[in-house]
């Protein structure tokens, strides 16, 4: 029988990524969603997933969901009403389920720098959960992706395309797809020993400022980092701002995990 896997959050990005990488190989995905009867809860139906209903903030809805699995994939975020103190609730339920329910590999999305003491508020509530997974001793690897390309958003201005971060010109940053998120998570899943250290930190390129807005035929702008109205999202430009290269991503390991891992350029031109 196929190995079966269940993805907490098909309906996201990442999760969807998962559950597509999972289902595309073969494999039997149970899509953990909160509304069943959603829309991207139907496509991943259509898809052959089964669709199952579990709640983060509901523990007695995730052991059930959790048994007689090979594997989950789990990320948590804190951009909700409930904040950082919430993403930590919920990654700790996902891990005492998983615990409890003898799941046999977890693989948790955090985040590149987690374990690098940041100071940013979502990165030190990753890393809660991370500690959490350890201090259980659930076997899981911990995937820590870069920066999104999704939230590169050029606009086009009188003809002319302009890119626009609250980072000063020449900071490079590391990115990855969503996309090759989940191929990665995918492949962790089927094999952890890919991952000999238990973590990985991934990403599909580096480049700076003025290199990114290259890649969308324009020019870079920089805003300042006022311009935010997050105390998270601007702790997490001043760390991008002020370590650059702030990320670590293992680019030789990304691609060994996921061979069709893209860089920016590649990204831009599949949109």
């Amino acid at each position: 029988m196929p190995s079966t896997y269940a993805v907490v959050g098909a309906t996201g990005q990442q999760g969807g990524a998962t559950a597509r990488a999972l289902l595309d190989a073969g494999f039997k995905v149970r899509a953990l969603v909160r509304d069943p009867g959603a829309d991207r809860a139907a496509g991943l139906r259509s898809a052959g997933a089964d669709v199952v209903q579990a709640d983060l903030t509901d523990p007695a809805s995730l052991r059930p969901a959790f048994a007689g699995l090979d594997g989950v994939f789990a990320m948590t975020t804190s951009f909700t009403p409930r904040g950082t103190d919430g993403e930590v609730e919920d990654g700790f339920r996902i891990a005492d389920a998983a615990w409890a329910a003898g799941v046999g590999h977890l693989v948790y999305s955090s985040v590149g720098g987690a374990e690098r003491e940041t100071g940013v508020p979502h990165f030190e509530s990753k890393r809660r959960v991370e500690e959490h997974i350890a201090e259980l001793g659930v076997p899981a690897t911990i995937v820590r992706p870069v920066f999104f390309m999704e939230n590169l958003s050029p606009t086009t201005e009188d003809g002319e395309v302009v890119l626009r971060l609250p980072l000063p010109g020449g900071v490079s940053l590391q990115m990855i797809a969503v996309e090759d998120i989940g191929r990665v998570a995918a492949a962790v899943l089927r094999d952890p020993s890919r991952v000999p250290g238990g973590a990985v930190e991934i990403g599909g390129d580096e480049l700076v400022c003025e290199q990114m807005a290259e890649v969308f035929g324009g020019r870079y702008e920089e805003l300042p980092v006022d311009v935010l109205d997050s105390d998270d999202l601007r702790a997490m430009f001043t760390w991008l701002a002020e370590a650059s290269p702030a990320y670590t991503a293992d680019f030789a390991s990304t691609r060994e995990l996921d061979p069709e891992v893209r860089d920016l350029r590649a990204w831009a031109a599949s949109r």
